[in-house]
């Protein structure tokens, strides 16, 4: 509405990669983050793998003159990491980690060890910081999703639809008290994806990319770009001008719009240096905050066909995991089967010699003892992984269902 105050907000999503020991050059690259921030005076901060808390602590001091509120979220084994900085007064906070997060066994992949989380800071922006007298509230969050990995066979599709399905969740729930929602992270799902637009349609969030009026960065908006030094070529061999994983999506909820008026993407080295801030390009958004004149309901992005069209697509990958969970269920446990077994053989062994039934022939205990460390060995692995898989399969059950009721109710509204 022509006349009405409007609030700036300008947002700064990256994914660190800032691994101890790990991520190549990463203390140099924290302080180019820091100092980047701290002449650039974003409203609002959104990392992802900021898996160092120290990294954290240096950020905080570093920027702690510009942003005065901050938080860091805490999860997993090695953490989330997952922080905010803001302008704005952080009013309260909400971690939620994801049901599924891929397998404890896949230790060269690791997303199961920092438990993917989506962290929601609630604020609330001030007068000084703008002209909005009535001083909006938003929850801007920053999340991550499961890694893909590879996309030819996609072993973790299902386990990236649910924690899309529950992010999705997260934000309805979490944002009917909101004005302004503001969601920021690498998703590791490309903009065609059915997470993504499962997550879109049942939010009613906006790609702040394909909603810009003004865009400069990368083609296509791509976060994940070939000529970064950081990046493994051979991973984005289908796509030579690289992918866009990383977003920044937004909405209104009450009596507010809100209009992207520029998204940048850097587009290499850091000014200054040889080396880029991160192996992911950072997204920076300019958003426009207006009032207007009644409240604007909570509503879909797409039409109700569509969004049904995506739900059953996103229950049938879920449900291919779910039956492929079950097999893997199955396995594990007979192999437990076969390892108890196998050690009730020797068992029954051990008391035959005791009692003298093999008393012509020399008991041997070596192997007998090394055997049986094998089968107690493989029990307790067998165990272990069938105890996760039942976990799992309960899990994808779980929002097999959730899916199908609100199929349901997609289908009998009229």
């Amino acid at each position: 509405m022509e006349g009405e105050p409007t609030l700036q907000l300008r947002v700064f999503d990256l994914n660190c990669w800032a691994i101890r020991y790990l991520s190549k050059r990463r203390q140099e690259r924290v302080q180019l983050i820091g100092d980047t921030l701290r002449r650039e005076g974003f409203d609002l901060v959104l990392l992802q793998e900021v898996w160092s808390e120290q990294d954290y602590s240096d950020l905080k001091v570093k920027l702690g003159g510009c942003y005065p509120f901050s938080h860091y979220f805490r999860s997993g084994v090695i953490g989330s990491g997952l922080c905010v900085f803001s302008r704005f007064p952080i009013l309260d906070t909400l971690l939620y980690q994801y049901s599924l997060n891929g397998y404890p066994y896949m230790l060269q992949h690791g997303d199961w060890f920092c438990g993917k989380s989506v962290g929601l800071s609630r604020g609330r922006a001030g007068a000084s910081m703008g002209v909005l007298a009535s001083r909006p509230l938003f929850p801007p969050s920053s999340c991550q999703l499961h890694a893909e990995y590879c996309r030819e066979k996609d072993a973790y599709l299902p386990h990236r639809l649910v924690q899309a399905w529950e992010l999705a969740q997260f934000i309805r729930h979490t944002s009917k008290a909101a004005d302004v929602v503001v969601l920021g992270g690498d998703l590791n799902m490309h903009p065609e994806d059915v997470g993504i637009r499962l997550l879109r349609g049942w939010t009613g969030l906006r790609d702040a990319f394909a909603e810009a009026t003004r865009f400069e960065g990368c083609e296509d908006g791509c976060t994940l770009v070939p000529n970064n030094c950081f990046t493994v070529n051979s991973e984005l061999l289908p796509f030579p001008l690289g992918i866009r994983i990383d977003y920044i999506l937004y909405k209104a909820v009450s009596s507010f719009t809100v209009k992207c008026e520029e998204l940048k993407t850097t587009t290499g080295t850091a000014p200054g240096t040889d080396i880029p801030f991160s192996d992911h390009e950072a997204v920076m958004a300019t958003l426009h905050i207006r009032r207007q004149g009644q409240a604007a309901g909570d509503t879909l992005a797409t039409a109700e066909p569509t969004l049904a069209d995506v739900v059953t697509e996103a229950r049938t990958e879920v449900g291919v995991g779910l039956r492929a969970a079950r097999r893997q269920r199955y396995s594990a446990g007979r192999m437990a089967v076969l390892a108890l077994r196998l050690l009730l053989l020797q068992a029954a062994a051990v008391l035959g010699a005791l009692a003298g039934l093999a008393a012509e022939q020399p008991f041997p205990k070596l192997s007998f003892s090394l055997l049986a460390f094998f089968a107690l060995g493989v029990l307790l692995l067998a165990t272990g992984l069938h105890l996760f898989h039942t976990m799992e399969v309960k899990m994808l059950q779980g929002t097999e269902e959730q899916m199908r009721m609100a199929l349901r109710a997609l289908q009998e509204r009229p």
